[in-house]
């Protein structure tokens, strides 16, 4: 999980992991975070499920000027600070979909597929515009994620830190810690 210059590749942990999504809602909710127990309901741009609609997403993206779907996945990101990085395993089926609804056409521009909407489209790619997906990261939400995702990434660290260099009572020492720390997150949610 090193990266080329010997710091912690968080590119590693998200294809060991996925994306790193929060474990709380993005509108301050109480819940288990999205779509998990406590989680009810969908809100504006949000699939069935809680995870954020990739579908209306790419339509408003799409509302806004023709891209790709790599584009696409970089400028959700960016828009939500880095909480949600759609994958291009959920993108690209959603654009192939999209486009045998007759909602967008593929266009080849410098070697790659770019993406446009076409006159059926306009109009619910109008409508994903104006409630879309990534309105609903506000600015507290997006920093609270961001000390959220790095205070995780400084636990994997020094995980991996005892896990390399540690004794064996040191690990079992580590093992307790988070044994305890683990107890104490689900009491949280139990207040």
């Amino acid at each position: 999980m090193r990266s080329r210059h010997g710091f912690f590749d968080t590119g590693a942990w998200q294809r060991g992991f996925g994306s790193f999504i929060p474990p709380f809602p993005p509108e301050g909710g109480r819940g288990g975070g999205w779509g998990g127990r406590g989680h009810h309901g969908h809100g504006r741009g949000r699939a069935r499920g809680g995870r954020p609609n990739v579908r209306n997403a790419v339509l408003a993206l799409l509302h806004e000027r023709p891209m790709h779907g790599y584009e696409m996945i970089q400028e959700l990101e960016q828009r939500t600070g880095g909480i949600w990085r759609p994958s291009p395993g959920s993108v690209y089926p959603t654009l192939q979909m999209l486009e045998d609804e007759g909602l967008i056409v593929a266009e080849e521009s410098g070697g790659r597929k770019r993406f446009v909407l076409t006159d059926t489209g306009r109009p619910e790619a109008e409508a994903a515009a104006q409630n879309a997906p990534w309105q609903e990261y506000g600015d507290e939400n997006v920093s609270q994620a961001q000390e959220f995702r790095d205070a995780a990434f400084g636990i994997m660290d020094a995980l991996r830190q005892v896990g390399f260099n540690g004794t064996p009572e040191q690990r079992a020492q580590a093992l307790e810690v988070l044994t305890e720390t683990r107890r104490k997150l689900y009491a949280i949610l139990a207040d």
